[in-house]
């Protein structure tokens, strides 16, 4: 077996991988990334919404960027719309956000090799994969999703995650705002309707346990916008994917002398009640690459600082979430069904979200 050998080796060249590849490449590291897609972001998995703020991270966003989008708007079963005014965010072009990332990496001296996954890490931190190589790296940084193999080799796997499906459709007018359905048909998750110029991403997501449910849930939302007017009746597209949403991972250890970092959705990043987490991503993943250059020059305690980094950015807002995730949770396994006042507690479009 071909033994190819660098300082840092990504798992995942979406936006966590991608920016912990660019950002070890800047520091002179010699980076190998690795992604089993044989094409950035393709296919897309995710409802594409960032929050404005994203650019500061990433820089030259625009050639990604479809509509902004300036509000929220929440329906709670058949009320009213509660409008947020002052949500700015994009909606993107995910394959285009994630070629984007790539290429600065790529740009920065990474060597990204796109159609290559892994397949085993073995107990010597070296890793396995499906080109029939392998690499031995001195830090592993694991961006490699939900269900990632790096952070199974160290023993942190997201345990809670949220099955999603989405579907492409037209929009019949000019929309800004993302859309929120809540409603205790749709158990551990929410409906969403996105704009994104002449077409939308409709879709939701549940808890596994009502997996079956989703497929009907989707349809009926989409019935339920077809009939108003606001969408057109042809699927053009349907996606889907897990969400992880048990909350933040420890997000390093190592195997051996091999460092592992997780970032991203790897790291258990995502939010637990709106399962965004582009933005963490892209956060995380230059921190990871920071630290990964850090503990290449010698510091000691790179795994440590980063996970300090992480708890102070991330910590505080993952923990509200959970807790309010778990809320909802609890009045289903009891028996219950949530009223409207509980869904409203569980949103974060509401003060009741942000109460003590």
């Amino acid at each position: 077996m071909a033994i190819q050998r660098a300082d840092i080796l990504v798992l995942g060249l979406g936006p966590a991988g991608a920016s912990a590849a660019a950002e070890a490449a800047r520091h002179g590291c010699r980076v190998i990334a690795v992604d089993r897609k044989h094409e950035p972001g393709r296919p897309v998995q995710c409802a594409e919404f960032v929050p404005a703020m994203i650019g500061i991270e990433v820089g030259e966003l625009a050639g990604a960027v479809r509509q902004g989008i300036r509000a929220m708007s929440t329906f709670v079963e058949d009320d009213a719309p509660h409008m947020k005014d002052r949500f700015p965010g994009h909606m993107l072009d995910r394959a285009a956000f994630d070629a984007l990332l790539v290429s600065k990496a790529v740009q920065a001296g990474a060597h990204c090799q796109l159609g290559v996954s892994a397949r085993r890490i073995t107990r010597h931190g070296r890793v396995e994969l499906s080109d029939g190589s392998a690499v031995a790296a001195r830090v592993l940084i694991g961006a490699d999703g939900p269900r990632s193999l790096a952070g199974r080799a160290i023993g942190q796997i997201n345990s809670e995650v949220v099955e999603t499906r989405q579907i492409t459709v037209r929009l019949r007018r000019a929309h800004q705002a993302t859309d929120i359905f809540l409603s205790a048909d749709i158990p551990g998750g929410y409906g969403w309707l996105f704009p994104k110029g002449d077409v939308a991403n409709l879709g939701a997501g549940v808890d596994p346990a009502y997996k079956s449910r989703l497929k009907r849930i989707v349809a009926r939302l989409h019935h339920r916008l077809c009939d108003s007017g606001w969408v057109g009746a042809e699927v053009l597209g349907l996606t889907g994917g897990l969400i992880p949403v048990g909350g933040m991972l420890k997000p390093w250890n190592r195997i051996e002398e091999t460092l592992v970092l997780l970032a991203g959705d790897a790291a258990g990043l995502a939010n637990p009640v709106t399962g965004a987490g582009i933005a963490a991503a892209v956060h995380s993943g230059r921190l990871a690459g920071q630290a990964a250059a850090a503990s290449i020059g010698g510091k000691a305690a790179a795994g440590e600082e980063y996970e300090e980094e992480l708890d102070s950015v991330f910590r505080v807002a993952l923990e509200r979430a959970l807790r309010r995730r778990r809320e909802l949770a609890a009045t289903y396994q009891a028996g219950f069904t949530p009223e409207k006042a509980a869904l409203r507690r569980g949103w974060i479009a509401y003060p009741e979200y942000w109460a003590v």
